[in-house]
């Protein structure tokens, strides 16, 4: 007799359900009222009821615990100093999507040795939020496995549907069920339409297959998503931070029935892959809020790590370098301090 099904898998192994996780590490009510804050925090600014920046900033991807707490700390007390201008947000993301192959993430591969042991990732991402959001920080982060959320999103306070992902049904109908409000950005192509129709399409209600808090497939209703805003990024050597670009971008939300604000990645194709030049984009935005302070713009991505730049995972992790990403070269952490420090210029 031929088998016929699951030809190519090699195994399958069960993980401990979401609520299994929780029990072992659940939210605490000092992490609940930071989550529960910062997302309404993010809301007011998305519909215009607060003035301030709203920044997501933080690592191109968390690959060192220790390193992310140490960073977490740091960036917590320049929230608090900067708090009358902005609502800082710490970038805190657990998987990478990958144009062919390459480390998906902490989530995916926590030893960062190919192991994937997804159980500890998952584990180890919850813990991580815990502690980051237990010191008074709300968290960010891209959810591109559409299983994750039902484990760490009681515990984030802004999410990303990633320029890979924005034009995925699946992803579309999992920001339409998310409870805090997500940011689409544009396709990697730079073109505006398919966060736009995204955007659209997560404000829906939907009908989809997922898993509840005791990981049984389950058919999944959600009312829709009102808090999705875009997310310029740039796209194909081309950036879309500068003037024209914004202006255009608030003209098809406005036609498009959307809320007329919009965040700009300052890293990515905006800034060429080239980590110092997120200084020009970050300039930029400065320059035309202050020349137009009810536009369009109302927040702004920074990647920024302890260390300046990036490195490659090494055969021998003891070489590693700490606070260097292993993904997207990122600003220092001195650098982002000057750069913060512009906001009360």
């Amino acid at each position: 007799m031929h088998k016929v099904n699951n030809l190519r898998v090699r195994s399958l192994r069960r993980v401990q359900s979401p609520m299994d996780l929780k029990m072992l590490l659940p939210l605490t009510e000092q992490a609940r009222d930071v989550v529960v804050a910062g997302r309404e925090a993010v809301e007011n600014i998305i519909l215009r009821r607060d003035p301030r920046l709203l920044l997501i900033v933080g690592p191109c991807s968390i690959h060192d615990p220790a390193g992310a707490l140490d960073y977490a700390a740091k960036l917590a007390r320049l929230r608090e100093k900067y708090r009358a201008q902005a609502e800082i947000v710490m970038r805190v993301y657990f998987e990478k999507p990958r144009t062919t192959i390459g480390w998906k993430g902490l989530i995916h591969d926590p030893h960062l040795d190919g192991s994937r042991d997804m159980e500890l990732g998952l584990r180890t991402a919850r813990e991580l939020l815990l502690g980051i959001v237990g010191s008074g920080l709300p968290a960010a982060t891209e959810f591109l496995d559409p299983l994750v959320p039902q484990y760490i999103s009681d515990l984030v306070s802004w999410a990303a549907i990633g320029a890979r992902t924005t034009e995925s049904q699946t992803h579309r109908e999992l920001a339409s069920g998310l409870s805090m409000p997500v940011g689409f950005k544009n396709g990697t192509d730079g073109e505006l339409q398919t966060a736009l129709d995204a955007m659209k399409s997560a404000r829906a209600a939907h009908s989809f297959l997922g898993i509840d808090q005791d990981g049984f497939t389950s058919v999944v209703h959600s009312t829709g998503n009102p808090m999705g805003h875009l997310v310029l990024r740039g796209g194909r050597g081309r950036t879309n931070y500068d003037p024209a670009s914004i202006a255009d971008a608030g003209t098809r939300l406005a036609k498009a029935g959307l809320p007329q604000a919009l965040m700009v990645d300052c890293s990515h194709a905006n800034s060429g892959k080239e980590h110092t030049r997120q200084e020009i984009v970050w300039e930029s935005i400065l320059e035309q809020r202050r020349a137009n302070p009810a536009g369009v713009i109302i927040g702004a991505m920074l990647e920024s790590n302890l260390e300046e730049g990036n490195q490659p995972i090494p055969t021998d992790l003891n070489e590693l370098r700490y606070g260097v990403s292993i993904t997207d070269a990122c600003l220092s952490w001195s650098q982002t301090e000057a750069l913060l420090e512009s906001l009360v210029a």
